[in-house]
């Protein structure tokens, strides 16, 4: 039942996914593609994903324990701070705090989970802004 119930859930979140995707307003400088395909197609995919979970659930699932429960919650509160500090601390800072957070309850070590993190930074920072020229959150350190 847990498992129809969640398929339902991610069909819904995929329809508003869709819906908002469809409401984005484009500039006549937009490029073929345009700014709705990518939104587009991740609301897709969540909605197929979450049909195959709802038609065809697990007989028996498996809950997990309520301490991988609260670090799934601790998971969740840090994606949303870091969404909340990007503008502020710009993209390299809390992306490597937020990678590093999370490599760190992946399992890696503390000293390997900040290489992670700043290197994760720094390795999407260099791709996407430097090499895509896409415009990323600036900081107080001016990248």
């Amino acid at each position: 039942m847990s498992d129809r119930i969640f398929g339902i859930v991610g069909i819904l979140l995929a329809i508003g996914f869709a819906l908002s995707a469809l409401a984005i307003e484009e500039s006549f400088l937009s490029d073929a593609v345009g700014p709705k395909a990518f939104p587009l197609i991740i609301a897709a995919i969540l909605g197929l994903s979450s049909a195959t979970i709802a038609l065809r659930p697990d007989a028996e699932p498996a809950w997990p324990a309520l301490a991988r429960l609260v670090e799934i919650g601790a998971a969740v509160v840090v994606m949303i701070l870091y969404a909340e500090f990007l503008p502020i601390a710009g993209f390299v800072i809390a992306t490597a705090f937020a990678a590093a957070y999370l490599a760190w309850r992946l399992g890696s070590g503390p000293i390997e989970a900040v290489l992670v993190g700043i290197g994760t930074s720094l390795g999407i920072y260099v791709i996407f802004h430097l090499v895509l020229g896409l415009s990323l959150a600036r900081g107080p350190l001016g990248f």
